[in-house]
């Protein structure tokens, strides 16, 4: 038998490993290959004023964009959950139940607002890239300046609350 007929199968598990996705990739307490999984998501109460914090997207234009301290939280996935207000200069504002994941820079949006302070679940139920671009710079600023270091999580949710109540971001 060869070199070459011995190492085949070693190339082609190689091959098959370096395929999967980053998060198939990760490992159990016995070193197996773990498959990460999401945390079941529970709608939060409607934002009120009094708990909005907010931030500055480096966005142009007037719009508003503020988080509900109440909603923020940090699951055992590691997504950093939130309630994202965007309010135009008019006073007309959208609301949105959302996660953002630091180890794929991804984020996800969970539930809309309505008016009488309901929620109504997203029809797409997906993980989308951040685009670190001109449009919707909320989520590149909240993942880059306050939610992720690098590709993990950067603290608890009652740390990354008050970086932004002070307005202190990462870098």
């Amino acid at each position: 038998m060869s070199l070459t007929t011995l190492l085949r199968p070693i190339a082609l598990l190689i091959t098959i490993f370096i395929a999967l996705p980053a998060s198939a990739q990760q490992e159990d307490a016995d070193g197996a290959p773990a498959v990460w999984q999401e945390t079941a998501v529970t709608l939060p109460a409607a934002p009120t004023k009094e708990n909005l914090l907010s931030f500055n997207p480096n966005a142009s234009g007037t719009m508003k964009f503020a988080l509900d301290a109440k909603s923020l939280t940090v699951e055992k996935d590691e997504v950093v959950r939130y309630t994202l207000v965007i309010t135009s200069a008019s006073g007309a504002s959208n609301v949105s139940y959302e996660g953002i994941r630091c180890k794929t820079m991804e984020k996800k949006s969970y539930a809309f607002g309505q008016a009488d302070n309901s929620w109504a679940v997203a029809k797409r139920d997906a993980w989308d890239a951040i685009a670190d671009g001109r449009v919707n710079r909320q989520h590149i600023t909240l993942a880059k300046d306050f939610f992720c270091d690098g590709s993990r999580v950067a603290g608890k949710a009652e740390t990354i609350i008050e970086r932004i109540r002070r307005n202190r971001p990462l870098k």
